[in-house]
């Protein structure tokens, strides 16, 4: 078969044997740690197996957290960010399915940082302990999506007020007037970035697809007769028009700094690129958007492929031009962060970017 004649299932598997051959599981970079770079990963990993049934995939990311979590549910984590509960979202599916307790009681002590983590005046939580008084886009998925799971199914309902309320302050203080959202605020203004009304100053792409990407995911995630879930479709809706707005015509991509793309020294960065793609294809999927909308995503989606995928010769996916994890900053901050290739950030965004898009042209 051809590269061509692949479809987005097998660019999707093809990601995730690459790393499947070159790591055990614990040894997914940073190795030996509880960390949302392999959540985000092994996410993805987990659509691949709920799409396909094949069981070396689930195999995989169950060892990951076995290697970790211990048979008493004890495990080695920071306490200190959202960051940390991210890989939550392996637990609880894996406690579905097996009935071990250990997964139970490891996601309820990830579920009780949310009672420990520090909080803006408003209630917003802090993103990491030592970003005082900062709320970044990224935690929202980061804590959002295992929150509303984890009360929904340990009876919890007020967790789900809890995450629209982070969302809903989220949106107050970054949007900008493009319909794009800033990378964060910080509530104090002291930071050396921070702006007047105390946002950062920059539209980063990541960020904003972490944001795009977990909005459209909790709408599903809600009650059918939830309030929020018509508010959140506008508020998809809305920014995905914005984010089609800066789409490059010529790749289809997303630049690093999503609403500059004149300055010379900012370039079409993948993880971003991904995110939307996996965004738009999915409020496509799930009719929060009209289908009108599946030419952005498929446009993304080929750009991918063409501009920043690559096999090696020896057969092995390599995605590249993946921004390396990233605080808040300027503008020369972000364009000057180094790139790599096959960063987990980027591959798994790529890999459940890739289901989204096999779903939708599945349904075509």
């Amino acid at each position: 078969m051809t590269v061509q004649q692949l479809t987005a299932l097998d660019w999707a598997k093809a990601a995730c044997d690459t790393l499947m051959n070159q790591y055990q599981p614990v040894k997914l970079p940073p190795a030996d740690r509880w960390h949302y770079h392999q959540g985000v990963f092994l996410c993805g990993m987990q659509d691949v197996y709920t799409y396909t049934g094949e069981e070396k995939y689930f195999d995989y990311y169950k060892e990951y957290v076995d290697r970790l979590v211990d048979e008493q549910g004890n495990f080695y984590f920071a306490r200190s960010e959202l960051d940390a509960i991210q890989p939550g979202l392996l637990l609880l599916p894996l406690y579905e399915k097996t009935k071990e307790k250990r997964y139970k009681i490891a996601a309820s002590k990830l579920r009780h940082l949310l009672k420990t983590l520090n909080k803006t005046k408003e209630g917003g939580f802090w993103h990491k302990d030592k970003y005082p008084y900062q709320m970044w886009l990224d935690g929202l998925y980061m804590a959002g999506p295992f929150a509303i799971q984890y009360g929904q199914m340990f009876d919890e309902p007020e967790l789900i007020e809890l995450v629209m309320e982070q969302e809903r302050l989220m949106r107050t203080y970054t949007k900008k007037k493009n319909g794009l959202y800033y990378h964060g605020y910080d509530e104090s203004k002291q930071t050396p970035w921070s702006t007047v009304k105390g946002h950062a100053p920059e539209i980063w792409g990541r960020a904003l697809g972490w944001y795009s990407m977990v909005t459209t995911n909790f709408i599903e995630m809600l009650p059918v007769d939830h309030p929020k879930r018509e508010e959140l479709k506008q508020v998809v809706k809305e920014l995905l028009d914005a984010i089609i707005t800066f789409q490059d015509e010529h790749t289809g991509l997303w630049y690093q700094v999503v609403d500059k793309a004149s300055e010379p020294d900012n370039y079409l960065e993948s993880s971003c690129s991904c995110l939307f793609t996996y965004a738009i294809a999915k409020a496509v999927n799930m009719g929060y958007i009209d289908k009108t909308y599946w030419k952005a995503a498929e446009k993304a989606y080929q750009g991918l492929i063409e501009h920043k995928v690559e096999v090696d010769q020896q057969g092995r996916f390599q995605l590249k031009d993946i921004c390396i994890g990233t605080s808040i900053g300027t503008y020369d901050y972000y364009v000057q962060r180094e790139t790599s290739t096959n960063d987990l950030h980027g591959v798994g965004a790529f890999v459940l970017a890739s289901i989204q898009m096999q779903i939708g042209n599945e349904d075509r």
